[in-house]
């Protein structure tokens, strides 16, 4: 079941990943480290800018690259001159993580950093038990000195240091760390908390499961898996169905909650470059992935990067705009929110234990499958649909299949496996007086408040909805 951190951190959804830095500058995507800090030089840096722009499209957090593998830092770092502060910007008295987590507090959006575990302009570097030394000051400082930190994101690049030796991270005590000074932030993606999606294209699986079964009894990253948990293949097809549980079980393996987070950039580098100032991704693009991941048991974690002047470029504000407004539009009026909502339950009705503090052990008083009807109280024109469980006590639904009533019979319009925090399928737009939700194969009991948490949306400019696969995404 989740933690609390984690539950707080998927209803976010929609977070913006911001990708700043030397690399900006220099025109790559990764630095070497030799870098001259001169190079950095916005000319009209604006975190606020950034804010407005991402709030625009309806994201709630926002996580930065402190440092990137090149190992130049956003603040004036006391353990480096490879920062800010040896930069012409702000005549080396600025600090771009301060002004972000300022404009993120001002605008009610959460904040986040990146910091990478691979630094290319470190000497210590290689030098395992010196530079786990040093990461840990400069994590110390991301984590004390700029407010409340919602995430840590990490990845798992790793190399040998000028010593000719491959560093050797000490996870577990970046995440003391993070644990002793930001105990509500989430660790990912090398973390306990969430886990990379398992591609960078903004596609979730048939069936995501935040259920997951894993062989390794150590929570921690290794050298063989830099991919997060122990025992995980985060780019596997399969990752919680019932037969790789059983199959984990027979390992002495066991089961975890981790649930699955999309980066997808919004341009196709994750550095501006000019050259892609025409290649930012269409509208109906950024709609396909937001109904893939945000609506397929994932968050969304859209990579926007400021350009050279250190502002969101013209087309990617444009971009962000139009795709808030589109969800705004759609998602205003929860069509089912006035219905009269009827249920037929079948299969066995089980006992409710729960423990000490109230947490269910075993069994609930409903029945594992479930026929939900929603009476709309006359004609209503729809073409998205939503459905959520509640999570709190876990992940439980195989299957379902959603109906649509023509007026003599019932209709099947979408069928599909997994629903977890939110469900979210498109179809051509229907007129129906009533709806029915099928739970066709649950885990168990499923929670009275599950079949109230559904909502039927229309969205006014889908001409052609072009379904796709059996759930019709």
């Amino acid at each position: 079941m989740p933690s609390a951190r984690q539950l707080a951190w998927q209803a976010l959804e929609f977070q913006a990943f911001v990708h700043f830095g030397m690399n900006t500058f220099i025109d790559r995507e990764w630095g070497q480290g030799t870098e001259d800090p001169k190079l950095f030089d916005p000319t009209d840096f604006d975190a606020g800018q950034w804010v407005e722009a991402i709030k625009a499209a309806g994201i709630r957090g926002l996580i930065v690259t402190a440092k990137h593998h090149d190992g130049f830092c956003l603040w004036p770092s006391r353990y480096t001159e490879h920062s800010v502060k040896s930069s012409p910007w702000r005549e080396g008295k600025g600090d771009v993580v301060s002004e972000v987590a300022a404009a993120c507090r001002k605008a009610g959006l959460k904040f986040g950093v990146y910091l990478s575990p691979w630094d290319r302009h470190e000497p210590s570097y290689g030098d395992s038990p010196r530079y786990n030394e040093h990461f840990k000051n400069q994590l110390r400082e991301l984590l004390t000195g700029y407010g409340e930190v919602s995430e840590v994101w990490f990845d798992g690049a790793c190399a040998e240091g000028p010593n000719g030796k491959r560093q050797v991270y000490d996870w577990e005590g970046y995440y003391a760390l993070i644990r002793e000074f930001q105990p509500g932030a989430v660790i990912s993606i090398i973390g306990p908390d969430a886990r990379w999606i398992g591609n960078e294209a903004g596609v979730t699986r048939e069936s995501e499961w935040s259920v997951i079964a894993v062989t390794g009894m150590d929570d921690l990253p290794n050298e063989n898996n830099p991919g997060g948990i122990a025992g995980l293949d985060a780019q596997a097809e399969d990752l919680g169905s019932l037969e790789r549980i059983a199959a984990v079980a027979r390992q002495g393996g066991r089961l975890i909650w981790y649930p699955g987070q999309v980066d997808v950039s919004i341009r196709p580098g994750w550095f501006y470059h000019a050259a892609e100032d025409d290649k930012v991704k269409t509208l109906d693009q950024l709609l396909e992935i937001y109904y893939t991941s945000v609506g397929g048991n994932a968050q969304l974690l859209l990579n926007i990067p400021p350009d050279k002047r250190g502002r969101i470029h013209e087309n990617d504000v444009r971009r962000l705009k139009e795709l808030g407004d589109r969800l705004r539009a759609t998602f205003a009026v929860n069509l089912a929110e006035p219905a009269k909502i009827s249920a037929t339950y079948s299969g066995p009705t089980l006992v409710d234990v729960r423990d000490k503090r109230g947490r269910l052990v075993a069994g609930h008083s409903l029945p594992a499958l479930g026929v939900f009807v929603w009476e709309l109280g006359g004609a209503k024109l729809f073409n998205v649909a939503m459905m959520k469980e509640d999570l709190r006590e876990g992940q439980r639904i195989e299957a379902f299949a959603f109906d649509v009533w023509d007026g003599r019979d019932w209709k099947e319009t979408a069928r599909g496996t997994t629903i977890g925090w939110k469900k979210l399928f498109r179809f051509p737009a229907v007129e129906a007086t009533k709806v029915r939700v099928r739970l066709l194969k649950t885990r168990g009991e499923v929670f009275p408040s599950t079949p109230e948490r559904f909502g039927l949306f229309f969205d006014p400019f889908r001409v052609n909805p072009g379904a796709k696969g059996v759930d019709n995404r």
